[in-house]
């Protein structure tokens, strides 16, 4: 089992660490309280794994000490659960920016101290922790793509499958574009299978319709320009720290030459090492049975 806690100053970043740790797949808890911890720990081991990749956020809430903290740390180092910490810090000056911009109230503010001051007790009063961490990251000049990449590089497995997810959908114009989709494909300039009596009831998923729309020169070098497109674009977005990407292609109707596309997009994005998925929105919308052939 991964068992990740991240602790670190209020306003430092911890939850956005935390997000990115859970579009890696891992299961995130914020401010359980410590006594609980080994207890969790325990379920989670004698789990069927589904629980394998956890991360636990814990900060000044849970009290001014962490005593509590570190029993229970120890309780899991003699029940064989290795753990690692991740402190995120920033800056006096940083933090105090980020909560004027927010209008938050940090959590140890008080009608008769400074925000400075109720950081810099804060800091004090995390040292403890930070001196046990195992990764410290310092955000004051971090914007967040930066941050996602170094969380990325810490506890990622270095591939971009669990960088970013790609979902491709195919859909009928007449039916409207998609109102998630990131990219949106005009494939119509397409030859038509619709035109053709024994293709009109079929989809882009049977094998039949896939071979007459790959069987003209024009969609082969589309599909050349499409994947070196998606070669250059893909890493730029994930480096961007994109976790989702909805790329829509449309056809009129979306029955045919969209879907055919979708599913040659889907499987070199896959070979390519990316995570990524297949819709067709519109395709049995006319009352079609969904092909069997791809």
């Amino acid at each position: 089992m991964e068992f990740i806690l991240i602790s670190g100053l209020s306003g430092a970043g911890k939850s956005k660490a935390a997000s990115f740790l859970e579009d890696m797949g891992f299961y995130v808890v914020d401010n359980m309280p410590a006594p609980l911890i080994p207890k969790f720990a325990e379920l989670c081991m004698a789990g069927p794994g589904k629980y394998s990749r956890v991360c636990l956020v814990t900060d000044i809430r849970g009290g001014q000490t962490f005593e509590g903290l570190f029993d229970a740390l120890n309780t899991l180092q003699e029940m064989g659960c290795a753990y690692n910490i991740l402190f995120v810090e920033a800056s006096v000056e940083t933090i105090i920016k980020r909560y004027k911009e927010t209008r938050r109230l940090h959590p140890l503010a008080r009608s008769n101290r400074t925000l400075a001051e109720a950081v810099r007790e804060e800091h004090a009063a995390l040292a403890p922790v930070r001196q046990r961490a195992a990764y410290i990251i310092d955000t004051s000049n971090m914007p967040t793509a930066k941050l996602r990449e170094e969380v990325l590089r810490l506890f990622g497995d270095g591939g971009p499958a669990q960088a970013i997810c790609v979902n491709v959908i195919s859909f009928g114009f007449k039916y409207g574009i998609p109102m998630e989709a990131d990219l949106v494909l005009d494939v119509r300039f397409l030859p038509n299978p619709y035109y053709l009596a024994e293709l009109r009831h079929k989809t882009g998923l049977d094998s039949e319709v896939a071979s007459f729309v790959f069987g003209y020169q024009q969609t082969k070098d589309f599909m050349a320009h499409l994947e070196k497109l998606m070669a250059f674009l893909l890493p730029q977005y994930r480096a961007e720290g994109k976790t989702v990407l909805v790329i829509a292609i449309g056809c009129t109707g979306g029955q045919h030459r969209s879907v055919a596309i979708t599913r040659a997009l889907a499987d070199f994005i896959k070979r390519t090492g990316y995570s990524a998925t297949e819709n067709h929105r519109d395709m049995t919308r006319g009352g079609i049975s969904a092909g069997g052939n791809p």
